[in-house]
């Protein structure tokens, strides 16, 4: 087969809307209608970023799979790049001219950021059309949320955009067989055998119709705080949204239409409520993206907390000496997931029990996150950090939340096997035994397990002393007052 080198054609560059349906640079370049090829790079640069690990790139790679899969019968795949995407753009030029190239704008991190400007360099100088369609009613260039509210609930309710090709819209699979030659492809096999959430759009579906038709959904306030049975009463979509399997709006108004005939209402309201929370803060950082590297509020740049490598060891490890940090750390390490309540501990227990700064954290629960989504990532890290300015301080406190949401240590002793033996009583504070205890129990704290590595009570205290006395600091409301003028939501009266 020979390639026109003088043809036209378009390129869809596949991100986080890793979907053929409610898919805007797919439906707007089969409208174009000129011959269409689908692109996904592997970045090396990105593969080497702090931020991401190798759980993120195979659930990547089973959504594409699964996109080839539905391709199938239109004669075609997805053309996936191991390289950077300029030398990719680059080589793709020897074979076709291209006219323009459709995506979605990605609220990304710096490293993704600066390579999107490059790439719009690249397009200018090469006279190739970009064209960015915004992404989960995220929008771009904002100065304050005036009418997002009423532009958001908007987006929600427009017709999703529909996958439904013309014959001969792709590039054909042998032409992309034939180009492939010349680049350093990407293997897409994953490990079968795995205790992550798969990925793909099939596989987000099973999960969106279980959460309603098998009525997990029923159980949704009851057991988000709780570590095992969130595991089942949540809705578990968080990585098929961040990866991009499903829209937002897909999810909205699959919701919407089922709670038309469902008698739990109250539940698929507080569903949804979680929805708009997500695309709240994603927004948030859209607009103010410095978060990725200090906090929000410039008055907490002055707190100053030493580094303790023996602290953030025992932490990422699950060995603390505090059972539910240490199982939480664990599964996630095991599962890539833990509920909210539960990621918002381990912070907290971070940045004030262990006084680290919560940079320190991010790079790590951004790999460990299977669902791991910048624009929620950051600004929930320096929240539950306590370095906003306008939110509540809240300092978690493990023993008290293992009691009322594992009380039993269910879940403990599932993820941390050396506790198996401890009674409920010494459950959720082993420290607590006496040595006769221990030897009746089978177990020597300090060996099998440790003892805890800090005094829960006097780093509250210190934590709270320190972070309540900012709050009065004259930068500190300055910049809390900037925040809420800028991210706040407006009443609808006004």
């Amino acid at each position: 087969m020979t390639i026109n080198k003088n043809e036209h054609i378009n390129i869809v560059w596949f991100k986080r809307d890793l979907r053929l349906q409610d898919n805007e640079a797919i439906y707007n370049a089969i409208a174009s209608g000129k011959p269409t090829l689908l692109l996904y790079v592997f970045e090396n640069s990105l593969k080497n970023d702090k931020h991401y690990s190798e759980r993120h790139w195979n659930f990547i790679k089973q959504s594409l799979e699964d996109i080839n899969a539905q391709l199938l019968p239109y004669h075609t795949k997805v053309l996936t790049v191991s390289s950077e995407v300029l030398k990719t753009f680059g080589t793709l030029q020897q074979f076709w001219k291209i006219d323009t190239v459709f995506s979605h704008q990605e609220t990304g991190i710096k490293i993704t950021y600066d390579r999107d400007k490059s790439f719009r360099t690249f397009c200018k100088n090469n006279l190739i059309s970009w064209i960015e369609n915004g992404n989960n009613g995220i929008l771009r260039g904002l100065k304050n949320r005036k009418n997002w509210r009423d532009d958001c609930e908007k987006y929600m309710s427009q017709p999703l955009f529909e996958f439904n090709p013309k014959e001969n819209t792709f590039i054909s699979l042998n032409t992309i067989e034939e180009i492939e030659r010349v680049f350093k492809l990407e293997n897409l096999t994953t490990p079968e055998n795995s205790s992550f959430q798969k990925g793909g759009s099939s596989t987000a579906k099973k999960y969106l119709e279980s959460f309603f038709y098998n009525g997990r959904y029923k159980n949704y306030s009851f057991h988000i705080s709780k570590p095992e049975l969130a595991r089942k009463g949540c809705s578990r979509l968080s990585p098929y949204i961040a990866w991009g399997n499903l829209s937002i709006r897909q999810v909205w108004q699959y919701a919407m239409e089922y709670r038309k005939a469902s008698g739990n209402k109250k539940q698929i309201d507080a569903f949804a409520s979680r929805l708009h929370w997500q695309v709240h803060f994603v927004q948030k950082f859209e607009m103010e993206d410095i978060m990725e590297f200090e906090s929000i509020n410039k008055g907490y740049h002055r707190l100053k907390k030493n580094i303790s490598e023996t602290y953030q060891t025992a932490w990422k490890e699950g060995k603390t000496g505090y059972p539910l940090i240490d199982a939480c750390m664990r599964c996630l390490q095991e599962t890539g997931y833990i509920n909210f309540r539960m990621r918002a501990m381990v912070v907290s227990f971070f940045t004030h029990n262990l006084w680290q700064p919560w940079q320190e954290a991010s790079a790590h629960l951004s790999r460990m996150f299977l669902d791991f989504e910048p624009g929620i990532h950051f600004p929930q890290l320096q929240m539950q950090a306590g370095e906003t300015g306008i939110n509540m301080l809240r300092i978690y406190n493990p023993i008290k939340n293992s009691i009322e949401h594992d009380p039993e240590g269910v879940f403990i002793k599932k993820w941390v096997p050396e506790l198996q033996n401890v009674p409920v009583e010494f459950i959720h504070e082993p420290y607590k035994m006496t040595p006769l205890d221990q030897k009746f129990n089978n177990i020597t704290l300090g060996e099998a397990y440790p003892m805890p590595i800090v005094d829960m009570n006097s780093t509250r205290k210190k934590a709270s002393d320190t972070l309540w006395s900012l709050k009065d600091d004259t930068l500190v409301k300055k910049e809390s007052y900037r925040i809420l003028k800028k991210h706040t939501l407006p009443n609808r009266e006004e």
